[in-house]
């Protein structure tokens, strides 16, 4: 078996030039939710995946609101294809992009539905922009144990060109997994710092892809395989 590169996020992308093999770290589990939240006027949603997209989707003719914002390009595309209007998203897809370029007002009422495990900066900062917030957690993360076994085997097994990860969860999952075990194996890409920073916090080194997109984590990862003989 030739070397692959292991795609730990959901979306099945495919690539002519790589061998992809497509392992979720993440398993979702659907929520319920206090649907009277949904009988609110809202200035904005704001999308941040395209998880909270395919989640929410369901209660979207129940809601009230007047314009859409995402996080992400591709959450956008699949907004788009889903027949969702999108009316802002930012350059640079992170919380921090989105929030240099935030086109909401103090005063505005926006509804975020998220995982219950999203990172909690960007609603932390829309709060104290005085921009009254209504989270919903839709779904949670858990780890695809089955998964993460087999794609420690294959590194055993040597048979693992490189790891990549879109999140922090997944990185999280991993490696608690291993619980300090080590695989003499250092080849992971990542999208994101925030991603690249919680590798470090388990003493880990990765490449971050040049630009936030899983397109551009696997040119990343082809690269690396040919720099290292693959």
């Amino acid at each position: 078996m030739n070397p692959v590169i292991v795609m730990t996020h959901s979306s099945k992308i495919e690539s002519n030039d790589a061998s992809l093999l497509h392992k979720p770290f993440i398993k979702i589990e659907p929520l319920t939710f206090n649907q009277t939240l949904l009988s609110v006027h809202y200035d904005w949603i704001i999308f941040s995946s395209k998880n909270a997209v395919k989640y929410f989707k369901p209660f979207l003719s129940q809601s009230h609101f007047k314009r859409v914002a995402v996080i992400g390009k591709k959450t956008a595309a699949y907004c788009e294809k889903e027949g969702i209007e999108v009316d802002f998203y930012p350059a640079d897809y992170s919380q921090e992009g989105f929030l240099a370029e935030c086109p909401i007002h103090a005063g505005e009422n926006v509804l975020i539905p998220s995982s219950k495990a999203a990172r909690p900066y960007l609603v932390e900062q829309l709060c104290e922009d005085e921009i009254a917030v209504q989270k919903i957690d839709l779904y949670q993360p858990q780890p695809n144990l089955e998964n993460i076994k087999a794609v420690v085997q294959l590194i055993e097994n040597n048979e693992v060109a490189a790891v990549t990860f879109a999140s922090s969860s997944a990185v999280r999952y991993f490696f608690d997994y291993l619980d300090g075990k080590s695989l003499q194996f250092n080849r992971y890409i990542v999208i994101g710092k925030q991603t690249l920073q919680t590798m470090h916090q388990y003493g880990q080194s990765a490449i971050q892809s040049d630009e936030p997109t899983i397109d551009a984590m696997i040119q990343k990862a082809k690269e690396g395989k040919q720099n290292n003989g693959f």
